[in-house]
């Protein structure tokens, strides 16, 4: 409140702070995404190995946001095995590679299915009403699609770093989703006219999606042929796809959220949201980097 000169409070409108079309706080966003990067950086040049137990404990954490989510929403998920089941799943990748990584998503389900079974079964014995016996196969199929979505899906992501060029693997990987979020981000805010799909995700558009073509592509190019060993046309194809995964990975999490009726999945990290928020593009696309520079020569 101001005084006039005649003594009367005068109300001072405080100025309104003008968001950001995108609705990111900027500065922590790009604070927090060189933190992110730099780590990831640092730890592929000085042992690549160290990639894998950086991704051990990032599962667990990215898991239990969407259960907390999903619990919060009424589902009923059995979290123990599923932590255990990410972990089993990583560190099978690790001796067995890819039939390791199955193996432990085969394990985990079944054990999830039975976990769940037997908690309607207490439930409806005991009478508690914090244990809904209903709903199971609801609740089973959510507990198995998270089973794949973070853990299955992040287990791809061990599995290109083993090869002799397996620091250069990743970096195509993170490389490629970075630029085309950042491609995708700046050319919409600075010429998003087209959304492409608003009922999901109304800050996307289709000259978003352009920006994210022409970084992404680019980037996984000269990644791909520089650090990887691969042919431009390998590199071109491989940008392609990851642009596609991380696009599709991020609408999938904004309809997952809003099935939840929810704007992030988490807080941990400033100008982000959750740590799913910032991996919803990655994960995906982690299967998608595999699959084409290991079935491609």
């Amino acid at each position: 409140m101001a005084e006039s000169d005649t003594g009367a409070d005068i109300p001072v409108q405080e100025p309104k702070r003008k968001k950001s079309r995108a609705g990111r706080n900027l500065p922590a966003a790009i604070a927090v995404g060189a933190l992110i990067g730099f780590t990831i950086i640092a730890i592929l040049i000085w042992d690549r190995y160290l990639w894998v137990f950086l991704l051990a404990a990032a599962m667990p954490l990215a898991t239990h946001e969407v259960v907390r989510r999903l619990r919060e929403a009424g589902y009923v998920i059995p979290v123990i095995p599923l932590l255990a089941g990410g972990q089993l799943m990583i560190w099978l990748a690790w001796y067995f590679h890819a039939v390791g990584a199955l193996a432990g998503f085969g394990i985990t389900a079944v054990v999830c299915m039975f976990w769940r079974l037997a908690l309607g079964t207490s439930s409806a014995r005991d009478g508690s009403a914090d244990s809904p016996s209903g709903n199971y196969l609801r609740d089973a199929a959510a507990t198995v699609f998270v089973a794949a979505w973070v853990p299955l899906f992040g287990s791809f992501s061990v599995l290109l770093v083993y090869p002799p060029n397996g620091s250069g693997q990743v970096f195509c990987l993170m490389f490629g989703v970075v630029a085309s979020d950042i491609g995708g981000y700046a050319v919409g805010v600075l010429f998003g006219k087209h959304p492409m799909v608003p009922s999901i995700s109304p800050n996307k558009s289709w000259e978003g999606l352009a920006g994210s073509l022409v970084f992404g592509i680019t980037t996984v190019t000269l990644t791909a042929t520089r650090l990887a060993d691969k042919p431009v046309w390998i590199g071109l194809l491989l940008g392609l796809t990851i642009v596609a995964t991380a696009t599709l990975g991020d609408l999938v999490e904004s309809q997952i959220k809003r099935d939840l009726g929810i704007k992030d999945m988490g807080r941990i990290l400033p100008g982000h949201g959750g740590l799913m928020d910032r991996l919803d593009g990655a994960l995906p696309s982690a299967v998608a980097t595999w699959t084409v520079l290991t079935l491609l020569p």
